[in-house]
């Protein structure tokens, strides 16, 4: 497949931790774009279970096969990061129709804030739809297994975050 020569993309979110779910439509993203960026948003509302430098070393982890793939952390609007970094293409990930609503809303927003840049969505892989970060921490905080649901190096920092009691 092809790849569209002069697109960057960007797949934004705070892939604490980076989940499977991720990890397809990233694999699946790359094969569409000369570049795409994983963006590590940073929310200072939000009290993260990894480090910001910690989320960036999983997700460089996970996609080192990858040669397109450039991981970053941002603050601030994710519009605003595309038009000063070049960026073509807002790259969604959806699971649900709860997703589609509020995904439709934000890009609708997005494209009145800057019209130039898209948004794509991606499906996820059926058996991915359930996950998501949030709820990888509330289950492995009961002891469940999710050895399935994360990638083996998340799997891995994840059990140390239980050993240190941080989950």
């Amino acid at each position: 497949m092809n790849k569209c020569n002069r697109t960057k993309a960007i797949f934004a979110g705070s892939f604490d931790p980076i989940t499977n779910g991720h990890l397809d439509v990233i694999r699946r993203a790359s094969k569409l774009f000369a570049e795409l960026q994983i963006g590590i948003l940073i929310n200072p509302n939000k009290e993260p279970l990894f480090t910001l430098e910690e989320r960036v070393k999983l997700i460089e982890d996970c996609t080192a096969d990858l040669d397109n793939i450039k991981v970053v952390a941002f603050d601030g609007l994710l519009i605003k990061y595309c038009e000063e970094n070049g960026i073509d293409v807002l790259v969604r990930g959806i699971r649900s129709a709860a997703d589609v609503d509020y995904e439709l809303q934000m890009a609708h927003m997005n494209k009145e804030l800057d019209s130039s840049i898209e948004t794509i969505f991606l499906p996820s892989n059926t058996k991915f739809s359930f996950i998501s970060s949030s709820l990888i921490k509330e289950v492995l905080s009961f002891g469940a297994d999710i050895e399935n649901l994360v990638p083996e190096q998340a799997l891995k920092e994840l059990k140390i975050k239980i050993e240190k009691k941080e989950i």
